[in-house]
């Protein structure tokens, strides 16, 4: 059996637009354009027959996939699936010019240092420990569910893909994102393929 992963990041928010970090302690709606692109989305995907939808703990995400959730989907939050927190920099405007510690600390990331955060947020190695027990209960343990759909974040995304696709986290940085972009995943139950890749044809 291949049990096929659908994993979406939520549409785009006001703070997207403005280019403001958001993390796991900004709970921002989408705005127009987002709810736009997340009919978009159901318009295009609505005949896949998903067994669940996973979702994180923030408003983005379910509102990402609420049309699939009033056609009745089953669905279940998840901590695990939250954005980083990127602790003290949440709600601040980041720019290259601005900013020279955040992009310090990206690039930190791609040599390895995966165990740096910022002041009060979370490191990319304490996002993939948290990710660690919803990867095993919901790919492992549930192989009644064979197509799922999953909407996060794209920081937390491309921790989640290197833990899927077993690369260091320092790779990260390879998996692109846009808002409400699709990776389509497939697991034989030993190894994981990418099918879909930053997948953005759906929103036109």
């Amino acid at each position: 059996m291949v049990k096929k992963i659908y994993l979406i990041r939520h549409g785009q928010t006001y703070f997207n637009v403005r280019g403001i970090v958001q993390g796991s302690g900004v709970d921002a709606p989408l705005n127009e354009q987002g709810v736009a692109q997340a009919a978009q989305f159901y318009n295009a995907y609505q005949h896949v027959p998903f067994d669940r939808v996973y979702i994180s703990t923030l408003m983005r995400t379910r509102q990402s996939v609420q049309p699939f959730l009033d056609a009745g989907l089953p669905h279940e939050q998840h901590r695990a699936l939250d954005e980083i927190s990127w602790g003290n920099r949440e709600g601040t405007r980041i720019t290259p010019e601005e900013d020279i510690e955040y992009h310090g600390i990206l690039k930190a990331w791609q040599r390895g240092e995966t165990h740096l955060s910022f002041v009060g947020g979370e490191s990319p190695d304490q996002v993939a420990a948290r990710q660690r027990p919803f990867i095993e209960e919901v790919l492992r343990g549930r192989p009644h569910e064979e197509t799922i759909l999953v909407c996060m974040h794209g920081r937390a995304m491309r921790v989640l893909l290197c833990q899927l696709l077993n690369y260091p986290l320092s790779a990260m940085d390879l998996f692109d994102h846009r808002n409400l972009c699709l990776y389509q995943v497939h697991f034989t139950g030993s190894m994981f393929s990418v099918r879909s890749y930053m997948d953005t044809q759906h929103l036109g």
